[in-house]
């Protein structure tokens, strides 16, 4: 009994039938792989942004040593400062001249300034401490949003591949089963398409007007010969498109199409 597509009777079935079978398991695993690669390039994304946030978090985080450390020392320096201005001051109360006294005072003028700089400095960076540690503030919001979206594109990605896994595995053994049935030559070639043109590695012959003989590719939409079309019919010899190189087929819709006048005559009378 021929098949749903009008195939031929018998196991005898010919390379382009064989081939658009697979095809057709093909196109089901990729469509299942294809949802499951959009929830993962989500999960990537998320921590995609996540390590991001990390990074800058890490760099804020290491600016606020620094800060820290830059106004420790400031601070220690200040009171460096203060100690020497402090035996200064003693060392003028015992001045015995008017010019050793003016030394002092030069100094001590010197250091004040000195000790000026550097409460300024101390100042400086706390200032910047807290502006850094607002910014941190603000990466660990979005850092806690962030992680959250993440836990979501995980609890997805999971359940994605729990609904498709049974599916998928189903159609990788039919599959298998269906491709060692098909020569090694056409199989390689059908690979090679679907690696470089995806769903487009097929397409069926669409038929617009059978009696002036006008054919084209259901893939790129461009005119295919009648002798493509007439070795299809025939033998259903393996066929490419002239222009996007795809493998064409029959498929039903082309089929009845193609069929002579008598016999969808015969098919309405049945």
């Amino acid at each position: 009994m021929a098949g749903r597509c009008g195939r031929p009777k018998g196991n005898w079935m010919n390379v382009t039938a064989k081939l658009e079978r697979l095809f057709q398991v093909e196109k089901q695993a990729r469509g299942l792989r294809g949802r499951l690669d959009s929830a993962e390039r989500f999960l990537a994304e998320q921590t995609k942004e996540l390590a991001a946030l990390d990074a800058k978090k890490a760099a804020l985080e290491s600016q606020v040593k620094s800060l820290l450390a830059a106004s420790g020392d400031a601070e220690g320096e200040s009171k460096r400062l203060e100690a020497r201005m402090t035996t200064i001051r003693g060392q003028m109360d015992q001045a015995q001249t008017t010019k050793q006294y003016q030394a002092f005072l030069v100094e001590m003028n010197t250091l004040k300034t000195d000790q000026g700089k550097a409460e300024t400095a101390a100042l400086e960076a706390m200032t910047k401490v807290e502006d850094v540690r607002k910014q941190l503030a603000e990466i660990e919001a979005l850092r806690a949003t962030r992680d959250q979206v993440r836990k979501v594109a995980v609890t997805e990605r999971d359940a994605r591949q729990a609904e498709i896994q049974t599916r998928l595995t189903e159609l990788q053994a039919q599959r298998q089963t269906l491709a060692a049935d098909v020569p090694a030559d056409a199989l390689s070639l059908l690979n090679t398409l679907l690696k470089n043109h995806g769903d487009d590695a097929m397409a069926p012959v669409q038929v617009e007007d059978r009696k002036r003989h006008e054919y084209t590719c259901g893939a790129c939409q461009m005119s295919i010969s009648i002798e493509a079309v007439s070795g299809l019919l025939s033998k259903g010899s393996l066929t490419r498109c002239g222009s996007c190189q795809c493998i064409l087929y029959l498929d039903e819709a082309a089929q009845k199409a193609l069929e002579p006048p008598e016999k969808r005559r015969e098919r309405a009378g049945r």
